[in-house]
């Protein structure tokens, strides 16, 4: 099979407290993977030309081009928005997706990028809900960013609806399956079987 990989690169979000499951979920073990973040590093690097991992510090054994690691510099605050601001001062756009959602296929990703050339977020969306972490980010929202962590708002929600965003409607509730806790880690280890 030969692979056409997407131009613009794909940053896994690796930097959460992992409050919900206990222990940090980035370094759980999943399928013949070492770690989470490793299977989903290693599942997604042949679709992206540039693959990256953003987290507060530097965790992760497989990874051995360090290059391929953006540390969030705030290490005393745990937000999404914050390891945005790092993010997109490195690219002009980007595909963004948590590591806890192992399961969102390869052609998904493609009806979020193609599509999304004249938004500053694209974003995906079952009936239960939008998933604000999964999509096309583009350095637009900086001035919004340094705004909303001026005032102390770190919801993505947010930043979504004040900016020129589109959602994507998806039908596969399960393929964005959030490894949040316990229950949730031994599903994703049962269907992964």
């Amino acid at each position: 099979m030969n692979i056409n990989p997407f131009e613009i690169p794909c940053v896994i979000l690796s930097g959460g407290k992992s409050s919900r499951m206990g222990e940090d979920k980035s370094l759980l073990p999943f399928s013949s993977s070492s770690s989470l973040a490793e299977y989903q590093y290693k599942r997604l690097k042949p679709y992206f030309k540039d693959i990256y991992v953003s987290s507060k510090y530097d965790k992760f054994d497989f990874l051995e081009d360090k290059s391929k690691l953006i540390l969030d510099k705030n290490q005393d605050i745990y937000s999404p928005i914050l390891a945005l601001q790092t993010i997109l001062k490195k690219f002009n756009k980007v595909f963004i997706i948590t590591v806890d959602t192992p399961f969102v296929k390869i052609e998904t990703i493609e009806k979020l990028i193609n599509p999304s050339n004249n938004f500053d977020i694209t974003i995906a969306q079952t009936s239960q809900r939008t998933h604000n972490l999964c999509g096309v980010f583009s350095n637009n929202l900086n001035e919004t960013i340094e705004k909303m962590i001026k005032n102390d708002i770190h919801k993505i929600n947010y930043l979504v609806k004040n900016l020129k965003y589109q959602i994507i409607n998806f039908d596969d509730e399960d393929e964005f399956l959030n490894i949040n806790d316990k229950k949730e880690y031994e599903k994703a280890l049962n269907i992964i079987k």
